[in-house]
């Protein structure tokens, strides 16, 4: 939170969830940063056009590749005209982040997703334009490498991935 609050000063910030013990250890860190609100899985409990941009990180991979469409749809619909998505994933053409993965407790029924299923899910659900980075490419151990990340983007090798898409 407090990183969105640094890059978004201004910003009204929401934190939507399905686990109400995440909502109540978010409220208790962060409670003066942001709203906290609970999701059904379903429907986003506001009105059509009430965010400027929605951000989700490492979350789809939860969620059945089935109700993918129907949740992005769902983030679209409150979005405003021209707003953004931005979700970030799990690279699964990593292969330290597929061990990761695979070795991580809270990732035991996780079904990772490639950039470009994603990208095609959100066309999908109706988002106008898609862009795509990878990122992480140079673990802690190599982080004085980092700075060339920024011309390795294209490459789909990074641990992770963004998708913004616009509607």
């Amino acid at each position: 939170m407090p990183h969105f609050r640094r890059h978004f000063p201004a910003g009204e910030l929401t934190c939507l969830d399905v686990s109400g013990r995440s909502l109540e250890i978010g409220r208790s860190r962060f409670g003066d940063v942001a709203n906290f609100v609970r999701f059904d899985g379903s429907v986003i409990p506001f009105p059509d056009e009430s965010f400027d941009v929605v951000f989700t990180a490492c979350v789809f991979h939860h969620i059945d590749d089935s109700e993918h469409v129907k949740l992005l749809s769902e983030i679209r619909r409150v979005l405003v005209a021209g707003g953004t998505f931005v979700v970030f994933e799990h690279n699964p053409l990593n292969p330290l982040t597929v061990h990761a993965v695979n070795t991580c407790a809270f990732d035991e029924n996780a079904k990772l997703i490639r950039a470009g299923h994603m990208s095609q899910r959100c066309r999908l659900a109706g988002f106008a334009k898609t862009t795509r980075h990878f990122r992480i490419f140079f673990p802690g151990a190599l982080r004085r490498l980092r700075p060339l990340e920024r011309y390795l983007r294209w490459l789909p090798l990074g641990a992770q991935y963004l998708i913004a898409a616009e509607k």
